[in-house]
C-alpha cells in the first residue's frame, strides 16, 4: 500500500525580499539503476507511474546517482524510462554516473541524454533553471577522472555558483545537488571536501532558501543559517520513497516549504 509521510512544513526565517508564488516538485535520488538489474527497473517504472498520477507537479528532479556504474547502456535505459513522464525532469550528476576511463565522462553523460531526449537541452552539469519567482540550481560535486564518495566541489563551480548567486539576487534560490553540505550521519567515507568553504559562500547571498541533495540514502532535514537542507533517501533502497516538496511564498512573508515522502508499492 502506498504511503504519504509529511515529512515538516517550515517558515523560514531568512531576511529576503519575498514574491507571492508557489512551485511543487518532486525529487528522486539514488535511483541506481541497472540494465541487468530487474528489480531496479520495476521501482523506477512504479515511481515515473506514481509521480504521473500527481497533481500540479512542475517537474522532477534526480539528484544523482541514477545509474549504478556508468555505463552508456545503462544511462540510455535510465533516459528511455524517465521519458515516460509527463512533465519535465532535469538531472544531477552523482558519484556512480560518470567515470571518464569508463568512456562516460560528464561531457559524454549529457550528449547521451540528448541522444535520447531531444527536449532536455543542457549540455553541462552545473545549470540554472528559471521557474517563475524561483531559480533552481544545478550545482556538480562528483568527480570523473578518480570517481568517489567524497563530494568535491571545484574553486571554478563555486566561483560560477557565486556569479549565479548574485544575478538572481532578487529572486528565491534554490540549490540542488547530489553530495549534501551537512551531513545527515558522521562518515569519512561520504563527507563533502571543504563543505565549510561552501557554506560561508552561502552566507554572502540571502537568496537562498533550499539546498536539496542525496547521497546518503537516508532522510534528513535541518536547518542552518536560514537555509533549509533536505536530504531524501535512495529510491532504490526499502522503503522505496521519493519527495514532494511544495514551495510556497506571499509576498511580505518570508517562504513556506512543505515535503512529503511518498512511499511505493513495487510489485
Amino acid at each position: 500500500m502506498k504511503k504519504i509521510i509529511i515529512i515538516l512544513s517550515l517558515l523560514l526565517g531568512i531576511t529576503i525580499k519575498a514574491y507571492a508564488g508557489e512551485i511543487k516538485f518532486v525529487q528522486v535520488s539514488d535511483t541506481h539503476y541497472a540494465s541487468d538489474n530487474e528489480y531496479s527497473k520495476r521501482v523506477l517504472e512504479t515511481a515515473i507511474s506514481d509521480i504521473n498520477k500527481l497533481d500540479n507537479v512542475s517537474f522532477v528532479i534526480f539528484t544523482g546517482d541514477n545509474i549504478s556504474d556508468p555505463k552508456p547502456d545503462y544511462l540510455v535505459e535510465f533516459i528511455q524510462i524517465a521519458n515516460k513522464l509527463n512533465v519535465p525532469y532535469y538531472l544531477v550528476i552523482g558519484n556512480h554516473d560518470v567515470f571518464k576511463s569508463n568512456g562516460l565522462s560528464k561531457e559524454r553523460y549529457f550528449e547521451i541524454v540528448k541522444e535520447n531526449n531531444i527536449f532536455y537541452k543542457f549540455k553541462t552539469p552545473n545549470y540554472v533553471l528559471k521557474k517563475g519567482e524561483f531559480v533552481f540550481i544545478i550545482v556538480d560535486g562528483a568527480k570523473e577522472v578518480i570517481p568517489g564518495t567524497t563530494g568535491y566541489f571545484k574553486e571554478n563551480t563555486l566561483k560560477w555558483l557565486d556569479k549565479q548567486l548574485t544575478k538572481y539576487a532578487k529572486k528565491q534560490v534554490i540549490i540542488c545537488q547530489h553530495f549534501p553540505l551537512l551531513d545527515p550521519k558522521p562518515s569519512k567515507s561520504h563527507n563533502t571536501y571543504r563543505a565549510e568553504e561552501y557554506l560561508e559562500l552561502l552566507k554572502k547571498h540571502s537568496n537562498v532558501i533550499a539546498v536539496i541533495s542525496g547521497h546518503f540514502h537516508m532522510n534528513s532535514e535541518k536547518m542552518q543559517d536560514g537555509i533549509y537542507h533536505i536530504n531524501s533517501p535512495s529510491l532504490l533502497a526499502l522503503p522505496n520513497q521519493y519527495k514532494i516538496i511544495d514551495i510556497v511564498t506571499t509576498k511580505g512573508f518570508s517562504p513556506m516549504i512543505y515535503t512529503q515522502l511518498r512511499e511505493l508499492d513495487v510489485k
